[in-house]
C-alpha cells in the first residue's frame, strides 16, 4: 500500500520548480540539473503484466507502438516514484481519445494516496500536484497527457454515488500499482458482470477489507461483499435465493480475474439483506467494520445511510446484544477444556475476545477488529478510566497472537501446558472482567440518571420560555410546568407524572435507593416525555417563524420576506429550483436597508441560529420597499 501523502512534501514542491529539480531526490540526494535526470532505481516491479498481455492481443504494427509507449511509461514511472517516493498508488496507460486531433496524444491515470493530508484544501493539493506530476510527464514527452486523481477524490464520488469515474479504472492497464487498481479494475468488471446478471436483486457492491483501510499489501486480498434484497423473494427459500446467486457470482469472480489477468485475489462475500440487517442489531463486530470502512462501488440507497447513521452514533448495540455478548464468555470456556488443542485454542481466542468487545459496547463504543481490540481496552479502560490493570491487556494480546501464529503456520503445535496456561488466563481474564463489567455498570446507570435529568430540566425550561415564561429557577419547574403546560391543556396529564417521577428517580439514586429496574423504567418513559417536548418546541417554533413572513405575489410569480430581528431576507421566487435569496438590515423606521445578495446556505443558518423568533411589526415604509423589490404591482397574500 502507498504510503501516507505529506502535505508538507507537497507544498514545498511548487509548479514552477518543474525544471527536473523540484527538491530532493531518494535518500536526500539533489536531482541533477539540465533535463538530464536519472532517477534512483524504483521498486523492482517492472511493467506489469497487464501491458505485456494486451501486446499479444493485438496486431504486429500496434505492438511497436506498444513497446515505445511502455518504453515511456517506464520512464514516466521512475521519475514519480523517486519524486514523490511512497505516495503513488498507481501509474496506468488508459485508451486512446476518440478526437482526430489528440490521436498522438497517450493517456495516463496517476493514482495519489492523499487520506492524511492536512495542510491544504483537496482542490488546492490536486492542483498542485497535478501541475507538478503532468510537468514531469511533458519533460519525458509532450505527448503524455496525464490525469492525477486521488484516493479520497475516488471514494467521494462512491459515496456520492457517482459511479462513472470507476469505469476509468476498468480500462486502464497498470504500470505500477501497490494493490488499488487491480482492486478497483477487477472490482468493476465483475460488479457489471454482476448487475448485468442481477439488477433487480443487488442492493449494494462494497469494496471492503486491508484495502480500504489503508493497510493492504500488495499481496492483500481483494474484498468485496454484494448485498442480496431477499424481501420480496416468494419461489424460493432466503437461503436458497443465497446459494443460487452466491455460486453464480463467485463464478463471475473468477472470469473476472481471468478477463483481467488478476487470478485469484478477488474474495467475495455474499449476504441477504435480511441477515445483513439482524448482523448490525446484533453488533456483530464483522458487520461494524464493514459497515465503517467499507466503498460502495454500487448502492441503491441501502448501505450509505446506514454507514452515516452509524458515523452520528445512531446505531448502537442492544442491551440484548450486550448481554450475549457478555455471557458467551463462560459458555465457552467450559468447551474449551474438553476440545483437542487447536479447537481449544480458537475458543480460548474468542472467550476473551467476545466480552471484552461487550464491554465496549457498555461502555459506548462500537466492537472493534479482534486485532484492534486490545489497543482500544487498554486506551479506554487502563489509560482513561483506570479501571483495569494492564496484566489482564497482556494476556489479551498474548492470546491473539498465539492463534495468529498458529493460524499463519509460524508456530506448528501447542503443548498442553500451553493451552493449560491459556485456559486458567482466560478464567482469570473473565472474573476480572464480570467486575469491570459491574463497574461500568455502575456508572453508566449514575452518569445516565444525572444526564436524563439534566436534559430534561433544559428541555423543560425551553418548553415554559415558548409558552411565555421567560424566568424560571430549577426548584419551580416543576409548578411551572403543572401550572402553564398541563393546566392551559398544552400537553396531557400522564407527561406531568412522568417528569415528576424523572425528578423523584434523581432524588433516590442521589441517596442509593434506585433499583436497576426503576433506572431502565425512567430511561424509557424520559424518551417519550423528550420526544414529545421536542416535537412541541419545533412545532412552536415553526408557527412563530411563519408568523414573521410576509407573502407576496406579483405577477405569475410568488415570493415571500422574513423578519428576523434587525435582519430580513427575500426569497424572489419560491418556485424556482435555484432559488434567489436577498439580504436586508431592517431600520428602527421599518424600511428594508443595504439590500444584497445572499443565499439559501447563509438564510438556513441565520434561521438554525434563532432559538425563538422577535415579534416585529410591519411599518408603513415596508411596502414602498416591496414594490421596489418586486415591482408597483405586487400583492400581499393574507393566510397563504
Amino acid at each position: 500500500m502507498a504510503k501516507k501523502l505529506n502535505a508538507k512534501k507537497i507544498q514545498s514542491v511548487s509548479s514552477d520548480d518543474v525544471n527536473v529539480n523540484l527538491g530532493k531526490g531518494v535518500g536526500g540526494q539533489d536531482a541533477p540539473a539540465g533535463g538530464n535526470y536519472s532517477a534512483p532505481p524504483a521498486p523492482a516491479s517492472g511493467l506489469s503484466n497487464e501491458l505485456d498481455r494486451l501486446a499479444g492481443q493485438i496486431p504486429d504494427d500496434a505492438k511497436k507502438k506498444l513497446e515505445e509507449i511502455k518504453d515511456r511509461l517506464e520512464e514516466l514511472k521512475k521519475r514519480l516514484l523517486a519524486k514523490f517516493e511512497g505516495y503513488i498508488m498507481g501509474v496506468a496507460l488508459l485508451p486512446p481519445d476518440k478526437e482526430e486531433e489528440r490521436k498522438d496524444k497517450v493517456n495516463v491515470l496517476v493514482l495519489v494516496d492523499d487520506t492524511d493530508s492536512q495542510k491544504m484544501t483537496k482542490d488546492e493539493l490536486k492542483d498542485r500536484l497535478s501541475g507538478v506530476i503532468s510537468q514531469t510527464a511533458e519533460m519525458v514527452d509532450k505527448n503524455l497527457a496525464v490525469q492525477t486523481v486521488l484516493l479520497t477524490e475516488v471514494w467521494q464520488a462512491c459515496y456520492d454515488g457517482r459511479y462513472e469515474m470507476l469505469q476509468m479504472f476498468a480500462l486502464c492497464a497498470p504500470v505500477h500499482d501497490t494493490g488499488m487498481l487491480a482492486a478497483l479494475k477487477i472490482s468493476e468488471i465483475h460488479k457489471t458482470m454482476v448487475l448485468k446478471k442481477f439488477e433487480k436483486y443487488i442492493v449494494s457492491y462494497i469494496l471492503a477489507g486491508s484495502l480500504v483501510q489503508g493497510k493492504a499489501t500488495p499481496q492483500s486480498d481483494i474484498d468485496v461483499c454484494i448485498i442480496i434484497d431477499d424481501t420480496d423473494v416468494k419461489k424460493m427459500t432466503r437461503a436458497e435465493l443465497k446459494d443460487k446467486l452466491r455460486a453464480i457470482i463467485i463464478g463471475m469472480g473468477i472470469d473476472a480475474g481471468k478477463m483481467t489477468g488478476i487470478e485469484n485475489k478477488i474474495n467475495i462475500q455474499v449476504w441477504i439483506l435480511t441477515d445483513f440487517w439482524e448482523g448490525i442489531k446484533e453488533a456483530n463486530p464483522v458487520f461494524f467494520t464493514f459497515l465503517r470502512d467499507g466503498i460502495p462501488l454500487y448502492d441503491r440507497g441501502i448501505f450509505m445511510p446506514w454507514k452515516l447513521l452509524l458515523q452520528m452514533g445512531r446505531i448502537k448495540p442492544s442491551p440484548e446484544a450486550i448481554d450475549m455478548f457478555m455471557s458467551t464468555g463462560d459458555q465457552i470456556l467450559d468447551r474449551v477444556k474438553l476440545k483437542l488443542k487447536d479447537i481449544a485454542m480458537e475458543d480460548t481466542f474468542y472467550a476473551i475476545l467476545t466480552p471484552s468487545q461487550a464491554a465496549l459496547m457498555m461502555y459506548g463504543v462500537p466492537p472493534p477488529t479482534p486485532k484492534e481490540t486490545p489497543s482500544v481496552m487498554e486506551e479506554i479502560f487502563v489509560k482513561k478510566e483506570k479501571l483495569l490493570e494492564k496484566e489482564y491487556i497482556t494476556i489479551l494480546r498474548n492470546n491473539i497472537n498465539v492463534r495468529k501464529e498458529l493460524e499463519h503456520g509460524t508456530q506448528k503445535n501447542i503443548n498442553g501446558t500451553d493451552i493449560d496456561k491459556l485456559i486458567v488466563d482466560a478464567e482469570k481474564y473473565l472474573k476480572r472482567l464480570t467486575e469491570l463489567f459491574k463497574e461500568i455498570e455502575t456508572r453508566k446507570e449514575k452518569d445516565s440518571i444525572k444526564n436524563i435529568y439534566e436534559n430534561m430540566v433544559t428541555v423543560v425550561r425551553d418548553v415554559l420560555r415558548f409558552e411565555g415564561v421567560k424566568q424560571a429557577k430549577d426548584s419551580d419547574l416543576l409548578k411551572l410546568f403543572e401550572k402553564d403546560i398541563v393546566h392551559k391543556g398544552v400537553l396531557p396529564e400522564k407527561f406531568l407524572g412522568i417528569l415528576k417521577s424523572i425528578y423523584k428517580g434523581k432524588a433516590d439514586y442521589d441517596k442509593g435507593k434506585l433499583s436497576k429496574t426503576e433506572v431502565q423504567n425512567i430511561q424509557k418513559d424520559s424518551r417519550e416525555l423528550l420526544r414529545v417536548l421536542v416535537e412541541h418546541i419545533q412545532r412552536k417554533r415553526g408557527f412563530e417563524l411563519e408568523r414573521t413572513k410576509i407573502h407576496v405575489k406579483y405577477g405569475e410569480k410568488y415570493g415571500e420576506v422574513i423578519l428576523l430581528g434587525n435582519t430580513a431576507f427575500v426569497v424572489h421566487d419560491l418556485d424556482s429550483e435555484q432559488k434567489e435569496i436577498s439580504r436586508a438590515d431592517l431600520s428602527k423606521e421599518g424600511s428594508l436597508t443595504h439590500i444584497r445578495g445572499s443565499s439559501l446556505e447563509e438564510y438556513e443558518k441565520v434561521l438554525a441560529d434563532i432559538e425563538m423568533p422577535e415579534r416585529t411589526f410591519i411599518k408603513e415604509p415596508i411596502f414602498e420597499d416591496l414594490k421596489a423589490i418586486f415591482g408597483k404591482d405586487v400583492e400581499i397574500l393574507i393566510n397563504s
